[in-house]
């Protein structure tokens, strides 16, 4: 049951983010360019400049918190409290810059104890810690003179033989309360796609300075104002010093101390400027993070920020103790270091999302692919032979000038005898009259009805023949059309010896024509297919006559 819950919160999330980075904003739109910005933008949309002004996005606020710990002398305890507020703005699609401040509280515990502190007053000054001076006489009563001995941290009275764990041991602690506020510069690694248009997920690294105060203190006394030499002596008894007994020693040593943390730790004293009350020091910050878009206007991130300070007493030691013998400063500072959870709102009416969500490449790779912007030059399609077909669709390139064709760019040849129409002068040759000659006319056998020749058929008389018009740049017989035609149809039924001829206009435009032989076209179909009337009995010309170019005449065929 678990497993599909937590399939079903990936897949949301999935589809969130999915649907998040469709988002973009629209580049025209004057309200989203700063007022210092429109000049150049005004001149964008007119193509007077290259680059489009950067539009004015959201601040960002954020909440934080995670574990802080000191990385120095002493073993940190985790987790420890830590937290955070900040306001960032971006200056650029990768550069933007955060003012932060960080609180927390961090706490150490050793495991293995420490005998030789004798240089750490704030554990010297109630425990016994040898001093480790080498003594070439014994001015104590009893002691043997020219033996090298230690004298007692609290009584100097109380002197040690000159060797390893002597006195008691401790183990060092501490809990270190600490604010930061710090202004640094963020950089954006891969909101820049060159194959999406923009990304739900960024990873950003970040420097740098500010200011930091501290306090530390450690647990040296317990509730009854004593300490605990005779807790940590018998702890110290009870275990070998060994990483396998690491836990029940700590184990032990929680169970024994009462967390108070009454007593301040080693530190700078009037060395060092306080600032309410604690030690300040000036520091320098680095961090990496990843944050992930979960809303149009929310985030949630996830970052690591190391605090630099040139202190070795942010956990309350800085000695590095040999077994006996005079102790040194350890080699390294303290660092203090932050990993949190933040959460994160944009704010801002007016405006584009932070600059670190978008892609700058968005705007230039869409205007490649379908250009909204861009001035593109008229396209010159060239039509070599004039015919009104440019050359890419043009299946005969070199039509002789004046011959109509079709969509194509072929020569009409309406009898299909092999000669264009422009030089048949037997525009319908019927098929048993072909081959035929360089004209386009045809040599037709005698019929039978030749050799019994019959009296001349009677005139036609077919009169007041209706012209046929055509709406605009329309083609189609239009219902009065048809009835005009119709009527035709029906006198020629009536008038078997009689031909028509469908007259169309003399164009001047190819254009013109191939719509003036399109209606021509029309009234002939009309007439052989639908009022079945013979097609020998139907003659097309295509430029009888010089009148509207959107009437076709009837004429009967004079013999």
């Amino acid at each position: 049951m678990a497993s599909k819950k937590y399939t079903l919160l990936i897949g949301a999330l999935c589809f969130i983010l999915t649907n998040l980075t469709a988002q973009s904003y629209d580049w025209k739109d004057s309200s989203l360019i700063p007022k210092k910005s429109q000049a150049q933008h005004n001149e964008f949309l007119q193509n007077q400049q290259p680059f489009p002004a950067k539009p004015r996005n959201q601040w960002e606020i954020g909440l934080s918190v995670g574990n802080v710990l000191v990385a120095g002398d002493v073993t940190p305890v985790v987790p420890q409290i830590g937290w955070g507020a900040h306001v960032r703005k971006a200056f650029g699609y990768i550069f933007s810059a955060r003012l932060q401040y960080a609180g927390g509280i961090a706490k150490g515990l050793n495991w293995t104890p420490a005998f030789n502190y004798a240089k750490n007053p704030a554990w010297a000054s109630s425990y016994v810690a040898p001093v480790n001076t080498q003594w070439p006489n014994a001015p104590i009563p009893g002691q043997i003179p020219g033996q090298l001995y230690q004298v007692s941290s609290v009584d100097p009275t109380q002197a040690y033989p000159f060797g390893p764990e002597q006195g008691d041991p401790v183990y060092y602690n501490f809990r270190t309360v600490s604010h930061q506020l710090a202004l640094q510069g963020i950089i954006t690694l891969n909101n820049i796609r060159f194959h999406k248009s923009k990304t739900s997920f960024i990873i950003y690294g970040l420097g740098g300075i500010g200011g930091m105060v501290y306090e530390t203190k450690i647990d040296a006394e317990n509730a009854n104002g004593g300490t605990y030499a005779a807790d940590f002596a018998a702890i110290y008894a009870k275990y070998e010093v060994a990483n396998k007994n690491k836990r029940d020693i700590r184990r032990d040593l929680k169970s024994a101390m009462d967390k108070k943390y009454e007593s301040t730790a080693d530190g700078h004293q009037l060395r060092r400027p306080k600032l309410f009350d604690m030690t300040f020091r000036p520091m320098v910050q680095v961090g990496a993070g990843l944050a992930f878009k979960v809303g149009k206007r929310f985030s949630i991130g996830v970052e690591e920020v190391l605090t630099i300070v040139k202190d070795d007493l942010l956990d309350g030691q800085r000695w590095q103790e040999h077994s006996f013998g005079d102790a040194s400063l350890t080699r390294d500072f303290d660092n203090w270091h932050y990993t949190n959870i933040n959460f994160n709102y944009s704010l801002g009416a007016k405006s584009v999302e932070p600059l670190w969500w978008l892609n700058p490449l968005d705007y230039a790779y869409n205007e490649l692919n379908a250009p909204r912007h861009m001035k593109l030059p008229k396209p010159v399609l060239d039509d070599a032979d004039g015919d009104g077909v440019t050359d890419q669709f043009d299946n005969e390139p070199n039509t002789p000038a004046g011959c109509p064709v079709d969509t194509h760019g072929v020569a009409r040849d309406t009898d299909g005898d092999g000669v264009p129409d422009c030089k048949d002068k037997e525009l319908i040759t019927p098929t048993q009259c072909q081959p035929v000659d360089a004209d386009g006319v045809g040599k037709c056998p005698d019929p039978e009805c030749c050799k019994n020749i019959q009296a001349p058929l009677p005139a036609c008389n077919l009169v007041d023949l209706p012209s046929i018009n055509f709406a605009g740049n329309s083609s189609s017989l239009s219902a009065e059309g048809k009835a005009l035609v119709g009527s035709v149809a029906t006198s020629l039924r009536g008038n078997p010896e009689c031909k028509l001829i469908v007259c169309g206009s003399a164009a001047k435009s190819k254009s013109g024509q191939a719509l003036g032989q399109k209606r021509v076209d029309a009234i002939v179909k009309y007439l052989v297919e639908v009022q079945g009337i013979s097609a020998d009995r139907v003659v097309a010309q295509y430029d009888c006559h010089e009148g509207d170019p959107s009437v076709v005449e009837l004429r009967a065929e004079k013999k």
